[in-house]
């Protein structure tokens, strides 16, 4: 089983040493890459992090709304989509020279979880870089589905911090139970989930506090 997180959105947590101790409890990044947060420094920073654990690198792109942190809906044509995910997967290539995956952030992905349009557009836009990556998406969703169908090889994704809705979503972060940070029940969610199966990777936020806490939990029932 895969863990995973967003990283690279943080300058602060960059270099104060709060996301390498949370690179260490991990086996995938994905680095943010220009749109919601992150730019040429953060995203060289993150990436010699992530090498010197030895982790897998990919892209995370997202809605250029650095205001709102790409976590609000936008309703903007296919074409655009495609565009900027081409765009920000193309610029973290650049830095780091060999992509594994990529995996769309915030509104975008809950989003493309639903509209499975949406996830095609993303997929053409990384299909623009390389058509050799595999799609990270939620597990269960029309997003997989979407990447599949387009010739990608696809991840199913868990999240270890974040509660569900009934249908298998995420629970809208502006509710107040929206986020898990007590570790071990993060950790015993993702053990439940992955223990359901139908599941790749399991997500812990680079945002949610007490992050590498919480990301130690998980390694730990999976390590057992």
């Amino acid at each position: 089983m895969h863990i995973n997180a967003d990283v690279g959105e943080d300058a602060l947590q960059i270099h104060d040493g709060r996301q390498e101790a949370l690179l260490a409890c991990l086996t995938q990044v994905n680095i943010a890459c220009g749109g919601h947060a992150g730019d040429e420094e953060t995203m060289r920073a993150s990436v010699e992090q992530a090498r010197r654990h030895g982790l897998e690198i990919g892209a995370h792109p997202g809605y250029e709304d650095r205001a709102n942190f790409g976590r609000v809906e936008l309703a903007l044509p296919h074409e655009a989509v495609e565009e900027l995910v081409w765009r920000q997967v193309r610029t973290l290539g650049a830095i780091a020279g060999e992509l594994r995956h990529v995996k769309p952030h915030g509104a975008l992905y809950n989003q493309a979880a639903r509209d499975a349009e949406l996830a095609r557009a993303i997929a053409r836009g990384v299909g623009r870089y390389s058509r050799g990556l595999t799609l990270v998406g939620l597990a269960g969703s029309r997003m997989l589905e979407a990447f599949a169908d387009a010739g990608f090889a696809v991840a199913a994704e868990a999240f270890a911090d974040r509660r569900y809705t009934t249908d298998g979503m995420l629970v809208d972060r502006a509710r107040a139970d929206a986020l898990i940070e007590d570790p071990e029940e993060a950790a015993a969610q993702a053990l439940r989930m992955a223990a359901a199966g139908g599941v790749d990777t399991i997500c812990v936020h680079g945002d949610t506090p007490g992050a590498a806490a919480i990301a130690r939990a998980v390694a730990r029932v999976f390590i057992r």
